[in-house]
């Protein structure tokens, strides 16, 4: 059993090894008692710990860097169930001073604390294989943590850069109105004339026609 293999589930107090995973849920070992169950995923989220990031006032740390922490500091811990909120938030304060306190809130830090001694009694404290294999992939890798650094960044500026668009987007929108509006007014030029058109072969067709009622009028007054 590892570190990377511990989970924790909504709604369920403890911490529990991922045995396995389903479409619909996933199989669950307790590390307090060793039962096994099933988690149905329309009840529960399962969390891997190794996935659970701390706010500090800096970047986010992962858990097991302030687990790691914890470890080796010689203060005293505060009991998670008996512990008032102060001896906590100091507690914390003294052995991560980086940590967010102000996002990082009082039931997370007992939260970490009852972790803390399930880890501890399944010998499961040991991060030197996650410490080792992370400053390998930075000293491997650094232009690609460079690269998804700046990507990280390049991801703040594009959601600001979208709210430009979307005011900017106003703008042809007013265009577009603006040229809809001109096609109105040119399609209600054309209107006139077309009437004007229309008057002028009527007056036409009038001017035609009157000639013959004329002579027919005279042709029957001849009649006569």
């Amino acid at each position: 059993m590892q570190y990377r293999e511990i989970v924790a589930v909504t709604g369920l107090g403890g911490l529990f090894q991922l045995l396995a995973t389903k479409s619909d849920g996933a199989i669950v070992r307790s590390l307090a008692d060793n039962t096994t169950k099933f988690i149905p995923s329309r009840l529960h989220n399962v969390t891997p710990l190794d996935s659970i990031e701390i706010y500090t006032t800096g970047n986010n740390v992962r858990l097991h860097e302030v687990l790691q922490q914890m470890k080796e500091q010689t203060t005293a811990r505060p009991d998670a169930k008996k512990g008032s909120v102060d001896s906590i938030r100091a507690y914390f304060k003294e052995v991560f001073p980086t940590m967010d306190e102000e996002r990082v809130y009082s039931s997370d830090m007992k939260k970490m604390l009852k972790w803390y001694e399930i880890l501890d009694g399944a010998k499961l404290l040991d991060f030197s294989a996650i410490t080792a294999e992370a400053e390998s992939e930075t000293d491997t890798a650094m232009p690609a943590e460079g690269d998804a650094q700046m990507s990280e960044h390049e991801k703040g500026a594009d959601v600001k850069q979208l709210s430009l668009i979307e005011e900017g987007e106003e703008k042809p929108a007013k265009k577009a109105r603006a040229k809809k509006a001109a096609a109105s007014d040119a399609s209600g030029e054309e209107k006139p004339a077309k009437k004007t058109a229309a008057r002028k072969k009527a007056d036409d067709s009038e001017e035609d026609g009157e000639a013959p009622k004329k002579t027919a009028k005279a042709k029957k007054k001849d009649a006569e």
